[in-house]
């Protein structure tokens, strides 16, 4: 699927609830279901600055030139958020990562439904993952 058909897929799994309490309990259900982290990655360096609660993102190059993010939050909101980017962008090549225009966060309200530290938390991930796509570009 293209980087722009996995967010298409997203926005309806989040139009079919109107009420943002149960978008929430949908993110945490995301983070949830994400396989723990292995301690090896919970590094400096992947951790991500100017996010409010703790996030590590792992990038691996695959033989194929695509990447594969895996990441982990302290925070249940926070790992549904950097699950669902990790939907969205895993398993794409860093042109197409770096091409890419998230328009799924706004078009699920997201943005708009974070206090301002979680909207610059999100803000970081998005930038530490292109900043992999462009690291493994060169």
């Amino acid at each position: 699927m293209t980087i722009n058909e996995i967010q298409d897929e997203v926005i309806s799994e989040f139009e079919g609830f109107d009420d943002w309490m149960d978008k929430y309990q949908l993110l945490i259900d995301l983070g949830s279901e994400q396989e723990p982290l292995d301690d090896k990655y919970k590094t400096e360096q992947n951790l991500i600055d100017g996010c409010q609660s703790r996030v590590w993102v792992q990038c691996d190059k695959e033989a194929d030139g695509t990447l594969t993010f895996i990441a982990e939050s302290d925070a249940l909101i926070v790992k549904g958020i950097v699950a669902l980017l990790i939907r969205v962008l895993s398993g794409h090549t860093p042109k197409e990562i770096l091409d890419a225009d998230l328009y799924f966060i706004d078009r699920i309200g997201l943005r708009e439904h974070l206090s301002p530290t979680r909207s610059n938390g999100l803000l970081a991930m998005v930038k530490r993952i292109k900043a992999y796509a462009v690291a493994y570009s060169l």
